[in-house]
């Protein structure tokens, strides 16, 4: 895929120029300087020779063929260009130019043409406005950045061509090899999903970076990432992701799950490794480039020096790594030739007068020990280390690649020959030990996701013509915000057990209802006007008696009717009270990238005060539906603690599972919500105490 334009035998540049420092200009150097070998057509009417080539007027009097076509003209000449492109054959077009859907209305009118005239023709079209693309294997440098990277096996594309600048010179100044560098522009036409599916079949390729401000297909992103990422790590840093200019929502669902918990969560079930930073970028990329994953979670720390070894075992213990436990026969090993002030146990402290053979010695012990997955080599350069030999000696053990080691020479003047040396064959080394313990994790955290079975989604069994007439009901009365009985009929359709619930509209009938409900009981308002019922004193709890239920009648009413004048209240409910359950919440609200966003915490102050929660993208599987329950800061309350019986986790499980079935199989649903969800103990079950749902306006 897109071969055209990483392979090309022959390159088109049309707009170059005679002069220097024009884009133009520097395109056609650009293609000349960096051992490209195939053919290089400067196009520009008003020059006969661009750099020692041969110019043409234009692109049909070159009579060879051209693979891959340059473009840097004004905006309105590009689509002359793309059709003397589609004429002659030439399928692999980079358009350079700006001024089109990012700088005007015009210019996106211009934009939406050019990809008309592209998909007549069967062109497949980067930019407009990018940098171009660098591919060091075929030595194409088709862009108007300065510099090429070394040969490597990292890939980087980037929405931002800024960013795709700052990137390439940082590789530069940082001696990293890549594979490819794209500039994406507008993407007219070429995406970030088109460039991981390219970028996955690239057997140059080993790992896959990137910077996202955006993905306009979620659903497909997501699918295409998932696949990608069991080939090969993808590891991307996405900007834009505070909650500012978020629609107004009516449930707590709808206003946790904003931009950035859509996509950290899609980026979790998809396998995708986030950076926040450049510099973490960088850090996991050269790891994932050159190190094999470790097999489990246990690290082994080797250091000359307390300090950063206790450092290190501080972030190990703050992560999903353990520090490996040393066992009593390596203990005797390494007490054979370490002096008696050195550390035995994790980490292992060789002290500071340690050469370079109590680093070879231990790490001959370490690296053979099967409850070792990894090995975080920590140098300080002290009077005695011979800094160049002790990296030589990490090489050869990297060499082995059957467990990653990754080091951190601390310092610079006195380290930096050292650790060059470790850069140049291909072993991590980074400032601080935290940042190689977050590279470990990370590590550790890809290997454990690709060793998970894949995702089974359950068939839900649901009543989905009874939603489906309720919710046809609704549009019809233009109520969309649902009334709580109605919300409740839709759960209970996927299987949801409501507590016992009687309609009142008299202080008297409130009284048999709770005579037949039986004591205690709750008591709400039902209007579809009122979204918050106990904002405006619509809600008593614990109601014991049929004096109680007669005075919390007349005083909902009072008050709903004094906050709330113009409600249409149909009545009050008369609800069981549910005794003795752990009080949860889920919910889903719609993403516009992604579609539901499924969420799950503990109720009352765990959600209103702490925002503990966590989501997922829909469909979950049963596997993501325990993780997300396992996520939670909460999450003991729910197994049970101090003679407390466990919640019934099964129950909860099968309510996340429904609930994302329903956000999938209705998507007019915007915003959905079970608050609370009270978990039983044992396998007592859950119930739906109360629900909002909201429907979209056609």
């Amino acid at each position: 895929m897109l071969e055209g334009f990483f392979n090309p035998k022959a390159v088109a540049i049309v707009g170059a120029s005679t002069h220097e420092g024009k884009i133009g200009h520097i395109l056609v150097k650009n293609m000349l300087k960096h051992g490209y070998k195939g053919k290089v057509f400067p196009i520009n009417p008003k020059a006969d020779e661009i750099l020692g080539l041969k110019a043409y007027p234009s692109l049909r009097e070159v009579n060879e063929p051209i693979d891959l076509a340059v473009v840097a003209v004004r905006p309105l000449d590009v689509l002359d260009v793309i059709k003397q492109c589609g004429e002659r054959g030439t399928r692999s077009v980079i358009v350079i130019s700006a001024g089109f859907k990012e700088a005007s209305s015009e210019g996106a009118r211009l934009e939406q043409e050019l990809k008309r005239i592209a998909k007549n023709f069967g062109i497949r079209i980067l930019g407009p406005n990018c940098v171009g693309l660098i591919d060091t294997a075929s030595k194409v440098n088709a862009s108007f950045a300065l510099g090429m990277p070394e040969e490597g096996n990292i890939a980087f594309f980037s929405q931002s061509g800024a960013m795709c600048i700052a990137v390439l010179d940082w590789a530069l100044g940082q001696k990293i090899g890549f594979s490819k560098f794209i500039s994406l522009g507008n993407m007219a036409d070429i995406s970030e999903i088109d460039m991981l599916i390219a970028l996955g079949e690239d057997k140059n390729t080993r790992v896959i970076l990137g910077y996202l401000e955006g993905v306009n297909d979620g659903r497909t992103f997501m699918q295409v990432a998932e696949e990608v990422s069991r080939k090969k790590p993808i590891i991307l840093i996405k900007s834009g992701t505070t909650s500012a200019g978020a629609k107004a929502v009516s449930s707590h669902t709808g206003s946790l799950a904003g931009s950035e918990v859509a996509y950290q969560a899609a980026f979790k079930q998809s396998g995708i490794i986030r950076a926040r930073t450049i510099t973490e970028l960088f850090n996991y990329a050269i790891a994932f480039a050159s190190q094999p994953l470790p097999k489990g979670p246990r690290v082994a720390i080797l250091t000359n020096s307390g300090g950063p070894g206790i450092v290190a075992a501080d972030a190990c213990e703050d992560s999903y790594l353990q520090l490996a436990r040393i066992s009593s026969q390596t203990v005797e090993k390494l007490r054979s030739f370490l002096p008696p002030m050195a550390s035995f146990y994790n980490p292992i402290d060789i002290v500071g007068d340690a050469h370079v053979d109590r680093y070879k010695k231990a790490l001959d012990i370490l690296m053979a020990d099967k409850d070792i997955d990894a090995t975080l080599v920590l140098l300080t350069p002290t009077a005695t280390i011979e800094v160049d030999e002790t990296a030589k000696t990490i090489v050869e053990y990297a060499k082995n690649k059957k467990k990653p080691i990754l080091c951190s020479f601390m310092g610079d003047v006195q380290v930096e020959k050292g650790i060059r040396l470790l850069k140049r064959h291909g072993v991590p080394n980074y400032l601080c030990p935290e940042d190689a313990v977050s590279v470990l994790e990370k590590m550790w955290q890809r290997e454990h996701w690709l060793s998970s079975p894949r995702k089974e989604y359950p068939q839900i069994s649901a009543d989905r013509s009874r939603v489906r007439y309720l919710l046809e009901m609704a549009k019809r009365e233009e109520h969309f915000h649902l009334t709580e009985d109605r919300a409740k009929e839709i759960f209970k359709a996927y299987g949801f057990v409501l507590p016992k619930t009687k309609l009142a509209r008299t202080k008297e009938e409130a009284a048999a209802a709770a005579r037949s409900i039986g004591f205690p009981v709750a008591m709400k308002v039902v209007s579809p006007d009122i979204t918050h019922k106990t904002d405006v004193g619509g809600v008593i709890l614990d109601l014991k008696s049929v004096k109680e239920v007669k005075e919390a009648f007349t005083e909902i009413m009072l008050s709903v009717k004094s906050k709330v004048p113009k409600a249409a209240i149909y009545g009050i409910s008369v609800q069981e009270m549910i005794q003795d359950a752990k009080e949860t919440i889920i919910g889903f609200t719609h993403d516009p990238q992604f579609g539901p966003v499924i969420m799950f915490g503990l109720g009352g102050i765990y959600v209103e005060i702490l925002k503990d929660v966590t989501f997922r993208i829909a469909p979950i599987s049963k596997q993501e539906a325990i993780e997300m329950i396992r996520e939670v800061k909460s999450y003991p309350l729910l197994r049970g603690i101090r003679g407390e019986p466990a919640a019934d986790i099964n129950a909860l499980i099968s309510g996340l599972l429904s609930l994302a079935q329903l956000a999938l199989d209705f998507p007019e649903i915007i915003e959905a919500e079970i608050n609370p969800f009270l978990v039983r103990s044992d396998q007592n079950g859950a119930v739906a105490v109360d629900a909002r749902l909201t429907i979209r306006r056609e």
